[in-house]
């Protein structure tokens, strides 16, 4: 007799898995790319988008949903910098997004007036990677104070995303990081993976960034 055991994590994810695939149809029929920004805390993911709001938010029609375990200080931050609306999710103590939830963010979002969505997820390497929200691709961010040994230490989250985004460079002359051996190491891990160095307070490295967002928009909405 064999037997086989289905664990709870299990049967979790292949329901966040049916759900995403949901959201990725919706999302593709309404021609709208979702990115899915993943990082540890204090990364910067939200600053960089408060920069792209403040930089796009008149060219592009950008919506948000932001994932925080208790507060919603985040997506108040991004509320400031765009008259559109933008979703706050609180997860309670779980330590990502899940489609589901995603999904529901959607039912307040009018995908025909949106040209980009961004998700921002839990601060978090380890938790988000494995789970599916519906996304177009995910973007994982790093910064010059965390150690170029990261994606080694996080390999599933390099593995998974498209683009890295290092992040922070205005600090590298008062920081002990090597840039080459940190992308060496991402690309160690995803040899694919397409890099920005960029700084959100002095801005270097962000008009590539924006190319790259109206690239994604473009194509998205091309028939």
């Amino acid at each position: 007799m064999t037997v086989r055991t289905i664990d709870v994590r299990e049967r979790v994810m292949a329901k966040n898995d049916e759900i995403a695939a949901v959201v990725r149809q919706r999302l593709g029929t309404a021609g709208v790319p979702a990115l899915n920004l993943v990082s540890s805390p204090g990364s910067g993911k939200t600053t960089l988008l408060e920069r792209t709001l403040d930089a796009l938010g008149d060219e592009l029609r950008i919506s948000v949903v932001t994932g925080d375990v208790q507060t919603q200080n985040d997506a108040d931050r991004l509320a400031a910098r765009t008259p559109r609306l933008v979703q706050a999710v609180i997860t309670g103590g779980a330590c990502h997004l899940d489609a589901r939830q995603v999904q529901q963010a959607l039912d307040a979002l009018d995908l025909d007036d949106t040209d980009l969505l961004f998700i921002e997820n839990v601060g978090n390497l380890v938790c988000p990677a494995g789970w599916d929200l519906g996304e177009s691709s995910k973007i994982v961010l790093f910064s010059v104070t965390e150690g170029e040994d990261k994606p080694l230490k996080y390999p599933a989250m390099f593995r998974n995303a498209a683009t890295a985004v290092l992040t922070k460079t205005d600090l590298l002359p008062y920081v002990p990081f090597d840039v080459d051996r940190a992308i060496a190491a991402a690309h160690s891990v995803n040899p694919r993976l397409e890099f920005f160095r960029v700084s959100a307070l002095d801005g270097s490295g962000m008009d590539a960034w924006f190319d790259f967002l109206r690239a994604r928009a473009r194509v998205a909405a091309t028939p």
